[in-house]
């Protein structure tokens, strides 16, 4: 606070000069001779009123010595400090005497020198002391504590100046006025919090420093009483009667201090135990923010619950841990373990929590003959999942408790949330992956994809491709046949992601080597090969490829320009709809063939057929994947072929750009809100009604 500054500052230069002054009365006390006058006592008294009100003063806006919860460490610090500087002075004084003594004189100068300074230093020790136990006492203490100790300062700084004043009382008065300081203090010094954060060890540190701190105030008051009545002190005598009171309390807290730790050794185990269950709560929690595995969890788990409960046996039985039964056991064998959990099944108990204190007392268990005398079984699950059951065994009965049964509870919970949080974060990361493999499969498909189309004077040709959103197999790709006309291939890979679209890589190799020019040809039909011998050939490449669950539809078509027709085979891919110019009407190709990697022998050649057809100007040809026909509106009903049919009815008559997009505007329509779950792709051929050459 503001106006306390000026104190703060005052307060070591004012202990400092009234130390000079109280050394300067005692000295002129003890040589009377050195001035004409007596000094009065009052002003011996007055100095050391003011240095110890400035010592105190000075030390009270120090910053806390506790820190943290360092308890040790701050008696530490006063006994290895202003505690031991004083007693050495109080040393100083005994060598003072020795050599007084073995020299035969009497130097009263000396001795009041000595004096003075241990004075000073007991006092700066007192106030050490004092501001110390404060900060232990109001070690989160409440407000109401904090108002109250100031209260006690007061009072008692008032009583002890009242004494160094030397300010007679009735009898009664003051035996009042002290007692109730007395149980004041005693109030007080209950507020021992910090004892309980103490482990064994450190209680037995703190009850050694506190004798150290009763020690040290035992040995100034042992000298105080005994120089009280030597002939060469020259302090006035309330002087002592103040400093014998401010040893009292000093040493009071202390020695309350030191009872409250004695009577709290007993539970040191307790608490360390529970503080060691906490810390097995941090590490279980900690184990899949260091990413533990499943296995790491649950020997943490099984390790602490034995720790926690003192079990001389244990087994852990988890029903599947990366797919596989696990179980554990310590210090019990499988065929006692299976006996067990045997009879509780018997007992119809499996699956919930059992405490049995008196396994003799039971028939089934006293027929296993078993060396134990108490179990506990707890269960690892779940909302949505039973993980398995821990048991724990003790020799002797009534081994295991409520609470000892509250705390594992508590540690079964943390361990099924670190293990539902690790198996989402392998889920996360799983799905991280995936992604990436999906970024890559997009990349691929569109690179394979060809990004221009043909264009020639017999035809006309619009494409679309939509990838759902988990990228699938769809393709297509033409290829010009120099001197014959154009191969148009589109194809559907099984199956999705990365693997789907390597696939589509490979059938896209397939097909430009497949449908290179024979130079060998001995005539015009065995320049390139025929659709159905592509087929056979490209089957029996993709053998060695596929994987035995994934296969490829397929259709190949040459488009003959100078014939005026064109030759396809389907391997088992979507039928092609077909507009009929001269006939006027659209029709399905129902031909038959078989996808493939399905058959993987010579046999495949069977399944596949041609088809030859003279196309005429005017005609359309639609070729698509299973994506547009299997499309789904709300009511989780198919495009279909019909549906895509009636469109070609409708459209025929309009530029293949125009058809397509009248398609899938009407397939938006139908699916409209609905998630794409497969690949579509549309090509739409139509033949120029003025064909080159041949209608010139």
């Amino acid at each position: 606070m503001p106006q306390t500054q000026p104190l703060k500052s005052l307060a070591l230069p004012l202990a400092l000069v009234s130390w000079v002054a109280l050394l300067l009365t005692t000295l002129l006390r003890a040589n009377p001779t050195l001035l004409a006058v007596q000094l009065p006592a009052w002003l011996t008294l007055l100095a050391q009123g003011v240095f110890v009100g400035s010592v105190f003063l000075h030390q009270r806006y120090q910053p806390d010595p506790l820190r943290g919860t360092d308890f040790v460490g701050v008696l530490r610090r006063l006994i290895m400090g202003p505690g031991l500087l004083a007693s050495i002075c109080v040393g100083l004084h005994l060598l003072e005497r020795l050599l007084q003594f073995q020299l035969g004189i009497a130097d009263r100068t000396l001795f009041a020198i000595i004096y003075t300074l241990n004075l000073g230093l007991f006092v700066l020790f007192l106030a050490h002391t004092c501001y110390t136990w404060r900060s232990l006492v109001l070690f989160r203490a409440s407000p109401t504590v904090h108002k109250q100790w100031a209260w006690f300062e007061v009072l008692l700084g008032s009583t002890l100046l009242l004494r160094l004043v030397n300010l007679q009382l009735p009898l009664l008065a003051a035996g009042i006025i002290l007692g109730a300081l007395g149980v004041f203090g005693a109030y007080l010094s209950s507020h021992q919090r910090w004892v309980a954060y103490l482990n064994r060890r450190q209680k037995w540190e703190v009850i050694l420093l506190q004798l150290g701190v009763l020690l040290a105030l035992g040995v100034f008051t042992i000298y105080f009483l005994r120089i009280r009545h030597d002939p060469q002190l020259v302090a006035p005598q309330p002087q002592h009667a103040f400093l014998l009171l401010t040893v009292f309390f000093a040493a009071f807290y202390a020695l309350m201090g030191l009872l409250v730790t004695l009577f709290n050794l007993p539970t040191a185990g307790v608490f360390e135990q529970k503080r060691e269950e906490i810390m097995t709560m941090q590490r279980l929690t900690q184990q899949i923010q260091r990413g533990q595995s499943e296995v790491e969890i649950y020997t943490s788990f099984f390790d602490a619950a034995r720790q926690t409960v003192n079990a001389e046996a244990a087994w852990l039985r988890i029903n599947s841990l990366e797919g596989e039964p696990y179980s554990r056991l310590e210090v019990v064998t499988e065929a006692q373990s299976l006996a067990m959990e045997g009879l509780l099944k018997d007992y119809n108990i499996s699956g919930i929590e059992y405490l049995n204190n008196d396994l003799p007392s039971s028939s089934g268990f006293r027929a296993l003959d078993l060396p134990f005398g108490s179990l506990l079984v707890l269960p690892l699950r779940s909302a949505k999942h039973t993980y398995g059951d821990l048991y724990l065994l003790r020799q002797t009965r009534q081994g295991f408790d409520r609470e000892s049964l509250s705390m594992l509870q508590t540690f079964a919970s943390q361990t099924i949330l670190s293990i539902e949080n690790l198996r989402l974060l392998q889920d996360s990361i799983q799905n991280e992956r995936y992604k990436e493999e999906l970024k890559i499969a997009s990349s691929v498909q569109e690179s394979l994809i060809p990004k221009t189309l043909p264009t020639d004077n017999w035809f006309e040709i619009s494409s679309h491709a939509l990838a759902a959103k988990e990228v699938g197999g769809d393709f297509y790709d033409f290829l010009h046949l120099p001197g014959k006309g154009l191969a148009i291939l589109i194809g559907d890979v099984s199956g999705k992601g990365i693997t789907a679209a390597f696939h589509m890589a490979q059938m896209k190799g397939i097909f430009h080597a497949l449908m290179q020019e024979n130079p060998l040809a001995k005539d015009e039909k065995e320049r390139f090969p025929l659709p159905s011998k592509f087929m056979a050939m490209a089957n029996r490449a993709l053998v060695h490829c596929l994987e035995r669950s994934s296969f490829i539809t397929a259709t190949l078509y040459i488009v003959e320009y100078e014939s005026g027709g064109f030759v396809f085979a389907r391997a088992g891919h979507c039928h092609t709809l077909y507009y009929h110019s001269l006939k006027e009407e659209v029709a399905f190709f129902r031909s038959a063939g078989l996808g493939l990697g399905i058959i993987r022998n010579e046999t495949y050649d069977k399944y596949i057929k041609n088809q030859f057809y003279d196309y005429n100007p005017g005609d359309v040809m639609v070729i698509y994947t299973d994506g547009i026909v299997e499309a789904r509106n709300a009511e989780q009903e198919e495009y279909g072929e019909e549906r895509l049919r009636q469109m070609l009815e409708k459209t025929y008559y309009l530029q293949a750009d125009e058809i397509k997009e009248a398609i899938l505007e009407d397939l938006g329509e139908f699916s409209y809100g609905q998630p794409i779950h497969d690949d579509q792709t549309l090509l739409v051929i139509k033949f120029k009604t003025a064909q080159p050459g041949t209608h010139p």
